[in-house]
């Protein structure tokens, strides 16, 4: 933990006179282990926030949302999570085969509590996970280097209204995305989406109604 801090985080912390409180907060909250306290809050949440990094350490953040268990601790150094059909770009998987840091940032808005969490991501051929999530195109485990727990007190509080149709679910057909029937992507899906590619005006009442 004694490089946990570079030159940019000291000259701001000296002049803002945080640097005798960042270091015991280093020595108190962050651990490289995932405790089951812990373990029992990233399973718990629904979403996350997922920050990679490409081959030029050029950034980019995602979200990530399914139902409760989307995330699976597989030991107190390792978790993973599904990666489901998407746009078609795989900007994170992508980056994870270029560059393997990442960040993941869970936030509970309901509890005020948000827990964040880095370490270096990996994708295995035939994850023997794969089942555990359906219709995961991808699995990618994360094994931590750091996490702590963040202040609370800028998260708004807010309410779960209701989960997304579109997250996959065991013996539910997953409904498709409306822009897949769009024209102007019609000759460009993959072959799995290909009987998608239909009425140009129902599919735009579906984007206008999301």
């Amino acid at each position: 933990m004694s490089e946990f801090f570079h030159e940019g985080n000291r000259q701001l912390q000296d002049r803002f006179e945080t640097r005798r409180i960042a270091d015991r907060q280093v020595d108190l909250i962050i651990s490289d282990q995932i405790s089951p306290e812990d373990k029992v809050f990233i399973e718990e949440q629904n979403m996350f926030f997922l920050a990679t990094v490409d081959s030029a350490g050029r950034p980019n953040c995602s979200y990530k949302g399914g139902s409760v268990g989307l995330v699976k601790v597989v030991d107190e150094y390792t978790l993973a999570f599904p990666l489901y059909d998407g746009n078609g770009m795989y900007l994170s998987a992508g980056n994870v085969l270029v560059n393997p840091h990442v960040s993941l940032l869970f936030i509970d808005f309901q509890r005020q509590a948000r827990l964040r969490l880095n370490g270096s991501a990996f994708i295995l051929d035939n994850d023997p996970l794969m089942n555990h999530w359906p219709e995961a195109q991808l699995v990618l485990r994360v094994k931590l280097r750091e996490m702590f727990p963040n202040c609370p007190r800028y998260i708004h509080k807010m309410t779960l209204v209701e989960e997304s149709a579109f997250v996959p679910k065991q013996h539910c057909e997953t409904p498709a995305p409306a822009w897949k029937r769009l024209e102007v992507v019609a000759d460009v899906l993959p072959p799995r989406d290909a009987h998608l590619a239909g009425n140009e005006q129902d599919a735009a009442a579906a984007l206008n109604r999301n």
